[in-house]
């Protein structure tokens, strides 16, 4: 059995490790649910801390979360000092955001400082960071470390502190100024309390260096701090003053050991010659390398610059150019001597430096004369400053250290980290678009790739980090961190790929074939077996020997490698040729070169066509498997040589480049062979010795005539008794004979081509042997040419070159060779013949050109003699002629018209006529017209000033001339002509002018040279359009998202267009420049609407730029980001159930789409988009099953998938498929066991734990019981004695104690604050000031309209419609439901039993709704509708009589026992706590000395009469106020009472009187505290005499504390205390129940405290207990309406079955203790005219949680843990519980009360009171919500038949008319 045991763990364990171990393919991601702030690592542990907003998580070095902790949200405002109590109202949960988190490894703690709370920090466990080692938010201003300021960026470095020869651990802070901040700039926090120091205060007192609170003079942006040689440096850029809001970055530099900041200087630096890159981002300090320490040195730009050094790299950006950004270093060693020469210039050389001021004090109005000192010992002397040497310094522009950028990139440079591999440096470069780049640091840095990864377009966070061994970096984005390899060598499979990287950290291991790091590469030692990437070199072959070889034969080769890395003996080396494979050897003589043999020629493969060699591969392997390199060998084939030109067999044998030679004999081809020889044998190169034909004669053949022709002949010996043959391609298959003649000449006879495609074409012979067909090598070429191609006519035919000898045969009328034409040639050529005109119309004034179109114009262009158009003469343009076929001309001005005496002759039009050479003559048929354009109009008339409006010009014959003669102007301005025509349309350009919008300009239409149409005034150049806003701002690659553009001036555009344009960098391959271009979807004057346009998803998206193109005007849409596509997780769910809710998951939504516009379809129906998150959508489907989508789906009725569709713009994704849940799928017979089962198996262990529990709890509670008993027993002598005293103090109460001594309130003010006072408006709700404001002439319309609608409200049909109807409106909140409610109560007042009616209908509904939903429980538990609130009330109307007659006196003797007992001890002014109380919370936790004193006190003009009055010494002012008050007024309610402001009060010790306050120039102060006065802070003695006297103006102090304490949060004033000192406060740590800490609270406060609980409670009981009496007693007095309630409901649950007594119990106790006598028992001021305090009211809880805790029926199981209250009142709980118990009971046994009864009480209760309510008031409130839900209420009632027959709606009709629009001031 053991053994079976151990081989199942075994295999779990192996099959844990495979599950566990990370995937080799992915890299290691972490997710935060919120934005991280801050990213830390501990370099011995490797482990990651992780500050996000409200969360603190610790990773794993592959960031697993190993612990996590929330931080926020928290309750705070930036107002309130902390700790943040309920006093601070204003208080709401806000975002802590990280602000700094810094490691102190030797002390195993983690500084976390967040931003609530003013930037209070807490130390936690290193080792797990749940553990929370220290916080205190009640220690002041001292412990505020960072910022409350989500921009203001904090930075810390830990740091050491020496004080009296203690060593302190500390950490150095530098933060920017946040408006409710301190303004120091840097601090030094301590990390323990030592002397008057607490944790994190600040201990250096270094006033200097901090910012000017009351003028935002220097904005500092902290981005880095660190120690280096002693010292401590911050970086940060800030302004220089108050007018200049330009940026410079500064490094300021202090020693560690510094204790006041005398150190303390500032350098700026700058990023380039000019300062362009102002604003540092980021920085890092690393060592740089061999290499680059190297060029830093040589470039003389750095100073001398070591391997071992440090240096700074920063990343800048610009606010002169903020699309770039660049990467600056600065070796530390030039930091610190250009710091050691300012200082030492200031200390000793008056802050000079080369005759120039280098240094000022920054942060200070000091002057000029800053640096006065010239002791040149002081800077040897004083290196860390000294108090009387000046400080802080800083440095003059001038003396800036500057360094030029190392790099420069579009985009932000946010975050950089720096590696050194191998003596080169690597910097990784994030960007504020999420990428992380590559750069290469040596002499020309060059960028060479990007960190894999997932680009998620999120900026990256400046913590950009190394894990310990430098191979990973994590990179930090607003939500993910992702663990990367720093290079990705592994990933390339061969050499070339491997060097194209250009990635320093791999090269090619060539003998193990892969792509490595050096050091993974095992002889990377040896020369030439790894080869560094950035070379660019692989092993390569240099040549073979023999170069190459016939396919025919076969032998050695030896390779030439020089790069060959030195082999060992082990190792062995092959050659691959293509399939054959064969040992080599490497040579001995340190040549590398390898010697292998060639594979047999049968192995080699063959000679592929059109070639004369084949290429085979070539392979060296090292060990048979390793590739060391390849190459290819060329093995040549004579025979195939002559494929290369067919006619020229041998001359292509002989001259290839294989060295072939010829043999006539067989007519072939062979490899060269010395041992052949002979005539017939020509060799290698010699194609001279060919036998061949050459030299035709004649050269130009023309075609169709049959030319003999001849050529030459050599080397054809062996031909000589052949028979030739000789033919073309253009011979058609025909050969014709070869004529031999003497002299080695030939010829043949010709033959009559035929070719009509071009003019000429080159025609080549070959010729064969008739015998063998064998072809002898011919080089015969010969130019066909065809006369009449191009040559249409006479002229052009004359024009023809003399040499081809074309003829123009009149016969054929066309163009042959001369022989062709059998007719003799005419000597000139026929009449010129015109065919066209160009244009047919011309302006009266000419100067335009007229092209005329015809044949046989001229030879040339002197040919051309004479041309008249219409009668006028027309100006020959030679330059424009084109032989016989075109003639260009410019005419003159048209004739004028003779006078009107002679006849007219239609003159202004005519032909045009030409004369040519030889006085040959041609006349158009085509008429050639004069007229006169008039452009008349112009549309549109305006348009933007720059340009780019298409404008038409109409008018008559304004198609005169030519497009190319006209030109249109604007005022001046060209306008680009279009389109000519009977219209003429052309594009405005620029308007140049400086008036926007112009005047009214004239449109010029120039015709020709002599022709200008104005048509006046007709444009204006109007303001460009201006786009003011766009949204939203981004989109998905793929588009179609919907932009509205916002500006002005939109309609005076014509074409508006979204483009987007990529801008190349280096990684961007585009060549062509792409544009995507998107026109609008909607246009006005004010908006314009795009759809985004889709862009290509293989450009890269950050360099896209968005342009809206407006006709001319370009506006780039600044900001506008593109997103990738978002990527969808597969559905986890598919199945739709009742709830119809889908949730896709996946990763990138919410970047470029929101919930409204994003769609989603299933099957065809649209889903509706509930919530977009960035990686998750919820929808919802459509109740019912929709059609499938597609024609396909729906054939396909196998199953019920329907295809789940999500589109974002133009981009479509099909995330799964889903189905509809069948009810009746799964059957019966399995779901009964199903469930069975496992609730038996629930069943029997919730048993077996219930037992086990409550035998614990019985244990628990004999034991808790047993303490109680004991420590009453303890206090019992003392509760004896205090209540002896108490009695005996309220005897002199109770005494005169009648019903008219009570200060009862009359009913108008009880109902009014019971029903009204929790409204959000409390004592200023319109119900209880009765005011609204109604026009005099308004108001008796108003009044009667009330008075109907009063009646209307009457109506019950109306009234349940009008609640039914609001109830069902989702926005008709709770608050609103119980506002309703109170206001028809009072509404309804007059009418009492009508109101109990509709209670009880609607109570009914309430009730069957609640029973069957199966949780009648839940009944009346909350009033969260009309009816539960409208009981509330009515229990109210119906105990108000109770109250005055028989409950009113025990609660009333209760208040005054339980004020009396509270302020008979010390009370905290401040804390409100109290030495005697219920409230364990509310215990004042010191033992505060005091003694009682009788004050004699005289109010001022009420006679001489004297009142003692007792007060404690400790009191404050305002307390001994309040106690006067109360004892000189007992006899007045407290309403009628002067108030605390209002009165002052004197004290006369001796001849001059002091007026006490709280707090004035004598109060006390202990370090930034003031102690508010009391009277032993005056000296008052027992039996002093007081003046009380009224004043008409008073401003008490405390009084107006809290508002003050806002306002002057940073004064010291501020910060007052009573008793006890906030920071003495106990912390009260709300750390988990049962933590260890509660744990020892919790006794600490039973075994000191609760004795005094116990003892105040002992004084009180005969108290408590008669009240309880008073309300729970059945055999005295029961008002009429609880019996008449309870029997209704105990009616109800025998109506319903499944109501128990448990759940009628608790609808009883919901109805009357819970909802009306809990309420009075808090609120005593409800019915009783008395003020109640918050000590008071602390107890009152007490009491009235015990009055629940009886009323309820569960059994309460006490232990340890539970609170102090419950343990208080433990022994009576049961006792009470019998009495609401028996009290039930006897309600049940009472004579019952008839609704007659009922309804004649009530009537009463009307009767009385309601004429003293603001019924009216209540009415036109209620109206108020008919008005709001108008048409829902019209529509409701006239879909309830009863209402129709009532003619309701009309009713509410006629009311809404008399009192809508009227009132609307209200």
């Amino acid at each position: 059995m053991m053994e079976r045991w151990w081989v199942w763990r075994c295999v779990l364990v192996a099959l844990a490790t495979i599950h566990l171990s990370p995937s080799h393919g992915k890299n290691a991601e972490f997710l935060s649910d919120t934005l991280i702030n801050n990213v830390v690592a501990n370099p011995s542990t490797g482990r990651l801390y992780v500050g996000a907003v409200n969360a603190l998580y610790q990773l794993t070095p592959d960031l697993e979360v190993d612990s996590r902790t929330e931080t926020g949200p928290k309750r705070d405002n930036r107002q309130c000092t902390p700790p943040v109590t309920d006093a601070c109202e204003e208080a709401v949960d806000t975002d802590n955001h990280n602000k700094l988190l810094l490691i102190h490894e030797a002390r195993d703690v983690l500084v976390v400082c967040g931003s609530v709370f003013r930037g209070i920090c807490s130390l936690r466990n290193l080792s797990n960071v749940e553990h929370l080692l220290y916080f205190s938010d009640t220690k002041g201003e001292k412990s505020y470390v960072a910022s409350a300021e989500e921009s203001v960026s904090v930075v810390g470095v830990m740091s050491y502190f020496t004080k009296d020869k203690d060593n302190f651990t500390v950490f150095l802070v530098g933060k920017g100024y946040g408006s409710h901040d301190s303004t120091k700039l840097i601090s030094t926090r301590i990390l323990q309390d030592y002397g008057d120091w607490v944790v994190f205060d600040s201990i250096i007192e270094a006033s200097a260096v901090q910012a000017n609170p009351f003028v935002l003079r220097y904005l500092h942006d902290f981005r880095f701090a660190f120690k280096d040689g002693g010292f401590v440096y911050f970086l940060f850029s800030r302004t220089l003053g108050v007018q200049d809001t330009k940026n410079f970055t500064f490094i300021s530099r202090m020693c560690e050991n510094d204790q006041g900041y005398y150190s303390y200087t500032e350098l700026q630096l700058n990023c380039s010659a000019t300062n362009k890159y102002n604003k540092v981002q980021a920085a890092y300090v690393a060592e740089p390398g061999d290499v680059l320490a190297l060029y830093m040195t040589t470039s003389g730009r750095y100073g001398p610059v070591l391997a071992s050094d440090k240096v700074l790299f920063v990343t800048f950006t610009s606010d002169e150019d903020p699309s770039t950004s660049a990467m600056c270093m600065y070796p530390l060693r030039s930091i610190n001597k250009r710091l050691v020469e300012i200082i030492g210039a200031c200390y000793s050389d008056s802050g000079i430096i080369n005759e120039k001021a280098a240094v000022y004090s920054p942060y200070s109005s000091k002057s000029e004369e800053l640096c006065i000192s010239n002791n040149q010992n002081n800077m040897a002397k004083f290196k860390c400053g000294e108090e009387f040497l000046p400080s802080p310094l800083a440095s003059k522009a001038e003396f800036a250290l500057t360094s030029e950028p190392s790099l420069v990139r579009k985009g932000h440079m946010t975050a950089v980290a720096v590696a050194v591999e191998m003596g080169h440096a690597v910097a990784f470069l994030g960007t504020a678009t999420g990428e992380v780049l590559k750069v290469h640091l040596s002499a020309h840095p060059e960028v060479y790739g990007r960190v894999p990864g997932e680009v998620t377009g999120d900026k990256v966070n400046k913590n950009l980090l190394f894990d310990s061994s430098h191979q990973h970096l994590y990179i930090t984005t607003e939500k993910k961190i992702t663990k990367v390899p720093v290079q990705a060598c592994h990933l390339k499979t061969d050499c070339h790929s491997c060097v194209s990287m250009k990635d320093p950290y791999c090269g090619w291991c060539v003998l193990e074939g892969k792509c490595t790091k050096k050091q993974d590469c095992s002889r990377s030692m040896e020369k030439n077996t790894w080869l560094w990437s950035p070379d660019q070199q692989c092993v390569q072959i240099q040549s073979f020997i023999p170069p190459n070889l016939s396919c025919k034969k076969t032998q050695q080769v030896d390779i030439n490698i020089p790069t060959l890395p030195r082999l060992r003996p082990s190792d062995s080396l092959q050659c691959v040729f293509d399939t054959f494979t064969t040992r080599a050897v490497m040579s001995v003589d340190g040549q590398r070169q390898v010697t292998c043999s060639l594979p047999s020629p049968e192995e080699i493969p063959p000679t592929p066509d059109q070639q004369d060699y084949v290429s085979v591969p070539v392979k060296v392997l090292v060990n048979n498997k390793i590739e060391v390199t390849s190459g290819e060998y060329h093995f040549y084939n004579c025979a195939a040589t002559v494929r290369k030109n067919q006619n020229t067999p041998c001359i292509a044998c002989v001259t290839s480049e294989w060295g072939c030679q010829w043999n006539a004999q067989d007519h072939s081809c062979s490899d060269s062979d010395d041992s052949v020889g002979g005539n017939l044998i020509v060799k290698p190169q010699q194609p001279d010795g060919c036998p061949q034909f050459e030299s035709p004669e004649p050269q130009l053949i023309p075609v169709g005539f049959k030319i003999p022709i001849s050529f030459q002949g050599r080397n054809l010996d062996f031909y000589m008794d052949q028979t030739l043959a000789i033919g073309t391609e253009l011979m058609k298959h025909v050969e014709e004979e070869v004529i031999q003649e003497p002299g080695s000449k030939f010829r043949f006879t010709g033959y009559e081509f035929a070719y009509d495609k071009q003019q000429e074409v080159n025609v080549s012979f070959h010729i064969k042997d008739r015998d063998t067909e064998r072809k002898i090598d011919s080089t015969l070429t010969v130019v066909l040419y065809n006369c009449s191609v191009g040559r249409e006519d006479c002229s052009l035919c004359k024009h023809a070159d003399a040499k081809y000898q074309c003829v123009w045969c009149a016969t054929s009328r066309t163009c042959v060779y001369q022989g062709l034409c059998p007719s003799p040639q005419p000597e000139q050529c026929p009449n010129p013949e015109i065919t066209d005109i160009i244009p047919h119309f011309g302006p009266l004034n000419g100067r335009i050109s007229v092209t005329i179109k015809g044949s046989n114009m001229g030879i040339k262009k002197e040919d051309i003699r004479k041309i008249t158009v219409a009668g006028v003469d027309c100006l020959h343009q030679g330059d424009r002629y084109s032989v016989s076929t075109s003639v260009v001309c410019e005419i003159g001005p048209a004739r004028r018209l003779p006078p009107s005496d002679l006849p007219v002759e239609p003159s202004n039009s005519g032909p045009v006529e030409i004369e040519v050479e030889g006085g040959r003559r041609g006349t158009s048929q085509v008429m050639f017209i004069y007229r006169d354009p008039k452009p008349m109009s112009v549309h549109p008339g305006k348009g933007p000033a720059a340009g780019g409006t298409m404008i038409t010009i109409e008018g008559e014959d304004l198609d005169t001339a030519t497009k190319d003669d006209i030109a249109v102007t604007v005022g001046g301005v060209p306008c680009d002509v279009l389109s000519f025509g009977t219209k003429i349309t052309c594009k405005t350009g620029r308007y140049r002018g400086q008036k926007v919008p112009s005047d009214p300009l004239t449109v010029t239409v120039k015709y020709g040279r002599n022709t200008t149409k104005d048509v006046p005034a007709a444009y204006q150049y109007s303001e460009n359009p201006k786009v003011s806003d766009y949204y939203p701002k981004a989109s998905f690659v793929c588009g179609g998202r919907r932009i509205v553009v916002v500006g002005n001036g939109f309609d005076l555009i014509q074409k508006a267009t979204m483009k987007v344009l990529p801008s190349a960098d280096e990684f961007s391959q585009a060549t062509a420049p792409v544009e995507f271009v998107q026109d609008t979807l909607s246009k006005n004057d004010t908006v314009l609407q795009f759809y985004s346009p889709s862009v290509n998803r293989s450009l890269d998206i950050q360099s896209l730029r968005t342009i809206l193109q407006l006709d001319n005007v370009m506006e780039e849409l600044k900001n506008f980001d593109y997103h990738p596509d978002p990527s969808f997780n597969e559905l986890a769910k598919n199945v739709i159930t009742e709830t119809s809710i889908i949730i896709v998951t996946g990763r990138g939504f919410s970047k470029a789409m929101t919930a409204k516009e994003a769609q989603a379809f299933v099957g065809d129906a649209s889903c509706h988009v509930n919530i977009l998150q960035d990686d998750k959508l919820i929808l919802e489907a459509p109740s019912s099953q929709p059609r499938a989508r597609s024609k396909r789906h729906r054939r396909d009725t196998t199953n019920d998938l329907l295809e789940l569709v999500v589109k974002f713009g133009h981009g479509e994704w099909l995330v799964g498929s889903v189905y509809y849940a069948r009810k009746d799928d799964i059957p019966l017979a399995i779901i009964i066991p199903a469930v069975l089962v496992p609730m038996l198996l629930f069943i029997a262990v919730s048993v077996y734990c219930y037992r086990r529990k409550s035998q614990q709890a019985e244990r628990e509670y004999e034991k808790v019981k047993h303490q109680l008993e004991n420590l009453e027993e303890s206090v019992r002598d003392r509760c004896k004695k205090e209540f002896t005293d108490l009695m005996i103090e309220m005897e002199d109460h109770t005494s005169d104690l009648s019903e008219a001594r009570i200060p009862f309130l009359d009913y108008k003010t009880y109902t009014d604050r019971n029903f009204f006072l929790p409204s959000k408006d409390g004592a200023n709700d319109t119900m209880i000031t009765g005011k609204i404001q109604i026009p005099e002439a308004r108001r008796a319309i108003v009044a009667q309209a009330l008075n109907q609608f009063s009646n209307l409200l009457n109506s019950k049909t109306f009234l349940i419609n009008f609640i039914h109807t609001l109830e069902s409106r989702p926005d008709f909140s709770a608050r609103a439901r119980g506002y309703f409610a109170s206001l028809l109560t009072v509404a309804l007042h007059g009418k009492l039993e009508y109101y109990t009616d509709i209670m009880r209908t609607l109570l009914l509904e309430l009730m069957d709704e609640h029973v069957q939903s199966k949780n009648p429980k839940l009944m009346l538990r909350r009033s969260e509708t009309v009816v539960e609130r409208m009981l509330c009330n009515w229990m109210s109307i119906c105990l108000y009589q109770f109250l005055r007659d028989t409950a009113g006196e025990p609660l009333y003797k209760l208040f005054k026992a339980l004020k009396h007992q509270v302020e008979k001890g010390p009370v905290d002014a401040k804390m409100k706590k109290a030495k005697y109380t219920l409230n364990d919370t509310g215990l004042l936790g010191d033992d505060v000395e005091y003694s009682v004193l009788t004050l004699q006190v005289l109010v001022h003009g009420e006679g001489p009469d004297v009142t003692p009055v007792k007060v404690l010494n400790c009191d404050t002012i305002s307390q001994v106020k309040e106690k006067i008050i109360d004892q000189v007024y007992r006899n007045l309610p407290y309403s009628q009472r002067p108030k605390v402001e209002s009165v002052a009060l004197e004290w006369r010790p001796g001849s001059t009187g002091q007026i006490l306050s709280d707090l004035d120039l004598t109060s006390q102060k202990e370090g930034r505290w003031k102690r508010l006065n009391t009277l032993a802070h005056y000296n008052v003695r027992d039996n002093a005499t007081l003046v009380l006297s009224r004043v008409l103006h008073t401003q008490s102090f405390h009084q107006h504390q809290d508002s003050h304490e806002e306002k002057n949060a940073l004064l010291e004033d501020d910060n007052t205390f009573h008793l006890v000192r906030p920071a003495d406060e106990i912390d009260e740590v709300k750390s988990k129940r049962g933590s260890m800490k509660d744990k020892a609270m919790t006794k600490a406060i039973t075994e000191i405290y609760l004795t005094r609980l116990l003892s105040v409670k002992g004084t009180l009981q005969q108290f408590v207990d008669d009240f309880f009496r008073s309300v729970l007693c059945s055999s005295s007095v029961v008002p009429p309406a609880v019996k008449y309630f309870f029997d209704f409901l105990d009616e109800q649950a025998l109506r319903h079955d499944n109501v128990d007594e448990e759940t009628l119990h608790i609808w009883k106790t919901n109805s009357l203790p819970l909802r009306f006598w809990v309420n009075i028992l808090r609120n005593p001021h409800f019915i009783l005219d008395v003020h109640v305090t918050e000590v008071v009211d602390a107890s009152l809880h007490v009491i009235a949680q015990t009055f629940m805790d009886a009323c309820t029926k569960t059994e309460h199981k006490l232990s340890r843990e539970s609170p102090s209250n419950k343990l208080l009142y433990a022994k009576e709980i049961s006792t009470y519980k019998k009495m609401v118990d028996d009290y039930y009971k006897g309600i049940r046994q009472m004579v019952p009360v008839s609704d007659q009864d009922m309804n004649t009480h009530l009537a009463e209760v009307s009767r009385q009171h309601t004429d003293k309510l603001n019924t009216q008031v209540a009415l036109h409130q209620l109206y108020q919500y008919a008005s709001k839900y108008y048409d829902v209420i019209i529509q409701s009632l006239d879909e309830d038949p009863a209402a129709q027959n009532k003619q309701l709606t009309l009713r509410l009709q006629q009311i809404a008319a008399a009192l809508e629009n009227k009132v609307t001031d209200l």
